[in-house]
């Protein structure tokens, strides 16, 4: 990942890996489309003519196993821009599904109130959106609009779970939660069946490795380490062992399903969103795990890490949102303080605040690619 961006910034637009560039547009159709950009300047992709039909295709397959049929109409809440988040989606659901994709885009684009009365008067019956604005939407709907979306019919829910609580959002909306895993530069990697027990692998398309992050040693199954993909089709910019930070590990069990592709268990977070407080790994989407455990927060969290004092010790701060103006602050700010130590095996500091209060920092209402945390220590 590192050399990609450096190879960006020497050859900018598109660096000088991807074996073809803008140019080659004179003979054939290309698409750009870049990362989200949460760690730094969205990264651009080309992509070839046979690269965007197979994404599309993996895409399609992924929205099947979640259990996406003909004639269901899905509300698309990712970003319409440069990533890749709104348009990979709409391209795999129009060609290859059968359903019709309804692109109302992050609350930037469309205000989540409208995106709550276009679910009730289009009779929407599936969203895909990551777990941050689908719990705002369904608080949205109850608190500014007197709605509980369990009324309004949604059967399914595709998101991006990783480490996030499944239960809470299941909960919320009435209808069953499903993960998947892909990236930008790669496509659609894996995904849940019906039996939500990890991203079956489309492994006619790629082969993902687990690998020690420090020394590059494969390792066995059900031990954790970064992923590194190999991408069996793509024409342009193909990766091999290419190292995308993620953390993940494979299942060690076989499906219910009976499919006998390999399953990643899940993912659990970002090598490159790792912070080190104090000796200890402390990861974004371990914090925020905690978080939504505990029903008295609405599952809205942001962490700043800093150094403090004249000895420069390093502290991080948990802000988190209350559910209502009706909790106990002082009961959850210490309860969550202990739970986090005995989780992160480090002290954090816990910050109680108000429903909506965290959105100018983590971006829930405006972006897809929510932030969850500020190393100030840079």
């Amino acid at each position: 990942m590192h050399e990609i961006r450096e190879s960006i910034e020497r050859d900018p637009p598109c660096g000088d890996f991807m074996g073809m560039s803008p140019a080659d547009g004179k003979r054939m159709p290309l698409v750009l489309q870049t990362s989200g950009g949460t760690t730094g300047l969205p990264r651009p992709m080309l992509y070839a003519p046979v690269d965007r039909e197979t994404m599309a295709i993996l895409g399609g397959r992924r929205f099947a196993l979640h259990g996406i049929r003909p004639g269901d109409l899905v509300l698309v809440t990712y970003a319409l821009g440069l990533s890749n988040g709104g348009m990979a989606p709409r391209e795999a659901l129009w060609r290859y599904t059968g359903a019709i994709p309804v692109m109302a885009g992050s609350g930037a684009t469309t205000p989540t109130r409208r995106q709550v009365e276009l679910i009730k008067a289009w009779k929407i019956n599936v969203i895909l959106g990551f777990p941050a604005y689908l719990r705002h939407m369904a608080l949205v709907a109850r608190d500014e609009m007197g709605i509980d979306v369990r009324t309004l019919g949604i059967r399914l829910i595709g998101t991006h779970l990783g480490r996030e609580d499944r239960r809470q959002i299941e909960q919320l909306w009435d209808a069953p939660c499903f993960d998947m895993y892909g990236t930008h530069e790669s496509g659609m990697m894996g995904a849940e069946c019906q039996h939500q027990s990890g991203l079956h692998v489309q492994e006619d398309a790629f082969i993902l490795e687990v690998a020690d992050p420090d020394t590059g040693r494969i390792l066995p199954d059900g031990e954790r380490g970064t992923l590194y993909i190999t991408t069996l089709y793509k024409w342009g910019a193909p990766q091999i062992r290419f190292n995308v930070n993620d953390i993940s590990a494979y299942a060690t069990d076989i499906c219910a399903c009976g499919s006998t592709m390999r399953r990643l268990q899940c993912i659990y977070g970002r090598a490159d969103n790792m912070v080190k407080l104090r000796g200890v790994n402390v990861f974004p989407e371990a914090v925020g795990a905690v978080v939504v455990e505990d029903a008295r927060s609405n599952g809205e969290y942001f962490c700043v890490v800093e150094r403090v004092g004249e000895a420069g010790t390093d502290e991080m701060t948990v802000m988190v949102e209350a559910r209502d103006a009706s909790v106990d602050a002082h009961a959850l700010k210490t309860d969550l303080e202990r739970r986090m130590k005995e989780v992160l095996g480090v002290r954090v500091t816990v910050g109680i605040h108000g429903s909506g209060e965290l959105d100018s920092y983590t971006g829930t209402s405006k972006t897809s690619k929510v932030k969850r945390i500020s190393d100030r220590r840079k």
